[in-house]
C-alpha cells in the first residue's frame, strides 16, 4: 500500500457534523491523502486472445481521502505497478486541493504531464485519480455521479457480455458455443466474442455462435487489432451475412487510414478507441472518420472528466459511444454513470438504447472486491443511485488480494 499524507504532523482537526456541512458548503474541504493498492489474483483457467494470454487478473486502485475521512475510489486500466508509480508522481498535485474542483484538478495533472504523457499508462494513472475524485465529490454533495455529469437520460443501461476468450482445449468451438449459450441464459441480449486467430478460423467460430444463438441475440466480434487491412476487409466481406452488430479493433490502433478505408468498404459497423487517449486522440480518430462507434476506456482515456468531453466530441461527429470496460466494479460503475447521461445519436422521439461492455471472463477481483454486485435483468443493469459511484471496496477482500505486495 502506498500512502501520501499532507500535514500528518500538524494538530488534528475535529469536525462536528455542523462544521463538516459548513466546510463542504464553502468549499474549504481539502484532500488529505491518496492510497494505492495493487490487487492480484491467479486464475483457475488461463485464457488468451489475439495478442497475449492471462494467468492472473491484476488492477491498481486508488483511494482519495478528504480531511473529514470521506473518500472516493478510482481504478486505472493497464499495468498495475506502472499505474501506481504514475499515481505517486501525480499525488502531490492533488493533495491540499478542494475535492469539489474535479475538473480544475484534472487540468493541473494534465498540464504537468503533457510533455511526456499524451497517451499511455500515465494517462491511466490520471484517469484513476479522476474517477476517485468524482466518487468523492458525489459523496460530499450527496449525489450520484450521473447527476453531477449532467443528469440521467436513462435509469437502466443495456449491457453486452464480453467473453468467448480462447483456452487450451481440444474443442474450442464447443467451448465458445457453450459459454455463449450460458450468457444468453443469464439474460444477456448481446454478446461479444474474440477473433484474431486467422480469418478462416474466426469465420468458423462466428458462424457456430450465430447458429447456436439464433437471430434474437446480438453478436459482436473483437480482433484486438490482429488483422492487416486486407484480412479485415476479407473477414468483413465474408461475415456480412452473420448479422454482426460491430467489428471491434480490426486493425492497428495507429492505422487511421486503414480504419477509414475498412469502414468505407465494410457493411459491418466498425468500432475502436480502446487504445486511444484523451480528447486529442479521439479527435484524430473521429475527424478521420475511422469508426462508427467510439470506445474510450474511462480508466485509461482520461477518467470521467475527459470521457465526458470525448462523448460530446463524438456526438458532434454523429458517432455513437460505447465505453470499453474491463476491470472491477469501480470501472463498471463509472461506465454506467457515464452511459446513463449520453444523448442518442441521432436524437429522436423513441430513444435508442445506449450500451456498455460487461466483462464476464474469469475475474475474482471483479466478483469479490467491490460491493454491491451488479445484477443483469432482461439484459440491463440499473444505474446506481447512491452518492458517488455507488460502489465500495470490501476491506477484507482488498487485504486478501493485496497480501503479496
Amino acid at each position: 500500500m502506498f500512502y501520501i499524507n499532507a500535514g500528518a504532523k500538524s494538530p488534528g482537526i475535529h469536525y462536528t457534523i455542523l462544521n463538516c456541512i459548513l466546510e463542504k458548503e464553502h468549499g474549504k474541504m481539502k484532500i488529505k491523502g491518496l492510497e494505492t493498492y495493487v490487487a492480484t489474483q491467479r486464475l483457475e483457467t488461463p485464457f488468451y486472445f489475439s495478442q497475449f494470454g492471462f494467468s492472473a487478473r491484476q488492477t491498481c486502485l486508488v483511494k482519495v481521502i478528504a480531511e473529514d475521512g470521506s473518500y472516493g475510489w478510482g481504478e486505472g486500466y493497464g499495468p498495475a505497478s506502472v499505474i501506481r508509480a504514475g499515481i505517486e508522481f501525480l499525488a502531490p498535485l492533488v493533495i491540499g486541493e478542494d475535492p469539489l474542483h474535479v475538473e480544475a484538478i484534472w487540468s493541473k495533472m494534465h498540464l504537468r504531464s503533457l510533455d511526456y504523457a499524451r497517451r499511455g499508462v500515465l494517462v491511466a494513472a490520471l484517469s484513476a485519480i479522476d474517477i476517485a475524485l468524482w466518487d468523492l465529490r458525489g459523496k460530499l454533495l450527496g449525489q450520484p455521479v450521473s447527476i453531477l455529469l449532467g443528469g440521467q437520460r436513462r435509469e437502466k443501461v443495456k449491457v453486452y457480455a464480453t467473453g468467448m476468450y480462447f483456452v487450451e482445449t481440444e474443442d474450442l468451438v464447443g467451448k465458445l458455443v457453450e459459454e455463449a449459450r450460458e450468457y444468453a441464459s443469464q439474460g444477456f441480449q448481446a454478446l461479444k466474442m474474440k477473433i484474431g486467430l486467422g480469418v478462416e478460423t474466426d469465420l468458423r467460430h462466428a458462424q457456430a455462435l450465430r447458429q447456436a444463438l439464433g437471430d434474437d441475440v446480438e453478436l459482436m466480434v473483437d480482433a484486438n487489432h490482429a488483422y492487416s487491412l486486407a484480412e479485415a476487409i476479407s473477414f468483413a466481406r465474408q461475415a456480412a451475412g452473420l448479422n454482426i452488430s460491430f467489428f471491434e479493433e480490426p486493425v492497428s490502433p495507429e492505422d487511421y487510414e486503414g480504419y477509414r478505408e475498412l469502414r468505407q468498404r465494410s457493411a459491418i459497423p466498425i468500432a475502436g478507441g480502446e487504445c486511444e487517449y484523451l480528447l486529442a486522440g479521439f479527435r484524430q480518430l473521429l475527424s478521420n472518420r475511422c469508426v462508427d462507434i467510439a470506445q474510450p476506456d474511462i480508466c485509461a482515456a482520461g477518467g470521467l472528466t475527459e470521457t465526458k468531453r470525448i462523448a460530446t466530441l463524438a456526438s458532434a461527429f454523429q458517432t455513437n459511444l460505447i465505453p470499453h470496460s474491463w476491470g472491477t466494479g469501480i470501472a463498471f460503475a463509472a461506465g454506467l454513470h457515464l452511459v446513463s447521461t449520453l444523448d442518442p445519436v441521432p436524437g429522436r422521439l423513441r430513444m435508442p438504447e445506449a450500451m456498455l461492455e460487461m466483462d464476464r471472463s474469469e475475474n475474482p477481483l471483479r466478483d469479490k472486491l467491490t460491493t454491491p454486485q451488479f445484477e443483469v435483468v432482461d439484459g440491463r443493469v440499473a444505474v446506481p443511485t447512491a452518492p458517488g459511484l455507488g460502489v465500495d471496496v470490501d476491506p477484507d477482500y482488498l487485504d486478501e488480494f493485496c497480501k503479496d505486495e
